[in-house]
């Protein structure tokens, strides 16, 4: 047993010396059976070799020992990368991960942790398990009309359909949209009669575009149930939904029915003269038809050759009546100060046609009244009078006296003080026909002898 003891003991420092690790000696003597402590070997069996020293361990540190109890000494560190004053060097490890300065992978910042500690001071145990769902607040009527009234407004400004259809179905949703017809036709109520125009086009544009015939229909019963708050700022509003009314029904955006049969339950007296208004126009002789013209012929958006033949019948019926209040009232209705030069052509234009004094006083009139009453600005005026000047070649053909006419008028105007004198100067003047009694009466041509031909 001694014999085999030492044995042992002499491997294990001949190994120690090759290099090989405690780790590898311990897990082999684990394999080896257990005997008892080395007793001391006789004196002449005894082995003289020289003692190898032991590694010196910390007091405090147990040392690792075999299944015979033998102390190993610890790891040598000599070739060992890994720091010995117990920090590392600030060098990266194999993933990329650590290194100084560095937490952790590239990118790992923007991945979520799987497991989070509750006693992190960032823990949030509500940020767990939750849904997010789009919840669209509700719209109240009175945020709509804040929203949608500059969309009106800047459509009597530009008339593009397409742009207000595409704005109201980005703002509006299923509940809101019979307020497009309400606010639209409450907007207009405030305007002239050719926005009332431009917005009748706009509910016909409108409609399957953005709003259904249902919409149009529920949007008339809201006015018909507010027209006696709407009477007090607006004293036609009867009126004015009737021709709404009937503009739709001739547009198509409603049925017919819906004249004579309201789906309003309670019907107040204004209402009722709406209906009859609406019902009244709709059963005109070829009333559909003139629809069309509910608010009138004028307008920017009218063809010229209509507001031409509006133009004329406007002074042909002033030269009936020479009532003057109503022709300025009709001028104000076309709504086309930018063609007011076209009345003033007209009126210089009848003058001349008409060599009568009567009728040169009567336009006068009318044409300083227009001036005095700021209808017709400086510069419509003298446009108005330098076509007469341009066109005077072809009215001469029809009116032989047109010139004298024409600086008679002129000579009118001017006394009347609206006349600049540039127009005075810009008239053209006509060489009168010489007479025979001034200058050449007895001078004549010399006739030409003709010689006859010689056979």
């Amino acid at each position: 047993m001694e014999k085999v003891t030492l044995e042992r003991k002499m491997d294990v420092e001949a190994m120690l010396e090759d290099g090989v690790s405690e780790d590898e000696i311990v897990a082999e003597g684990a394999t080896a059976p257990k005997v008892e402590l080395m007793k001391k070997p006789a004196d002449g069996e005894r082995v003289k070799r020289k003692a190898k020293r032991l590694v010196k361990h910390n007091s405090g540190d147990r040392a690792p020992t075999n299944s015979m109890d033998f102390v190993v000494p610890h790891r040598r560190w000599k070739n060992s990368r890994r720091s010995r004053n117990g920090y590392g060097r600030g060098l990266p490890k194999k993933g990329g991960a650590g290194g100084k300065g560095v937490w952790g992978l590239p990118g790992s910042e923007i991945i979520e942790e799987d497991f989070e500690d509750q006693n992190d001071p960032n823990y949030d145990s509500d940020d767990k398990n939750i849904e997010l769902k789009e919840v669209i607040p509700e719209v109240t009527p009175e945020e709509y009309y804040k929203r949608v009234e500059p969309i009106f407004l800047e459509y009597y400004e530009h008339g593009d359909t397409l742009d207000v259809a595409q704005s109201l179905y980005e703002e509006t949703t299923d509940p809101l949209r019979p307020l497009i017809t309400s606010i639209a036709i409450e907007i207009a109520m405030d305007h002239k009669p050719s926005h009332r125009e431009m917005t009748s086009v706009l509910i016909s544009d409108l409609y399957w575009r953005v709003i259904s015939s249902r919409d149009i229909t529920n949007g008339f019963d809201m006015l018909l149930k507010n027209l006696p708050d709407l009477i007090l700022d607006t004293p036609e509003a009867p009126t004015i939904l009737g021709n709404f009314i009937a503009r739709a029904v001739a547009d198509d955006c409603i049925p017919p029915r819906y004249v004579t049969n309201p789906e309003v339950e309670e019907l107040n007296e204004h209402a009722i003269a709406a209906l009859k208004r609406a019902d009244t126009l709709l059963c005109m002789k070829k009333g559909w038809a003139h629809l069309d013209n509910v608010w009138g012929l004028g307008g920017p958006l009218r063809p010229v050759k209509i507001i031409t033949k509006q133009m004329t019948l406007l002074l042909q019926e002033y030269m009936s009546s020479r009532d003057i209040k109503e022709a300025q009232r009709c001028i104000l209705t076309l709504e086309v100060p930018h063609f007011h030069h076209e009345l003033v052509y007209e009126a210089v234009v009848m003058a001349l046609e008409s060599i009568n004094q009567s009728t040169e006083e009567a336009l006068c009139a009318l044409l300083k009244s227009l001036d005095d009453a700021c209808i017709v600005s400086p510069l419509m005026m003298e446009q108005g009078f330098q076509r007469v000047f341009d066109d005077m070649t072809d009215i001469v053909l029809d009116v032989p006296l047109a010139y004298i006419m024409l600086d008679r008028f002129i000579e009118r105007c001017s006394r009347a003080g609206f006349l600049s004198d540039k127009t005075i100067r810009n008239m053209p003047s006509r060489g009168r026909k010489r007479f025979v009694s001034e200058g050449d009466g007895g001078l004549f041509k010399p006739q030409i002898p003709t010689f006859a031909r010689d056979n």
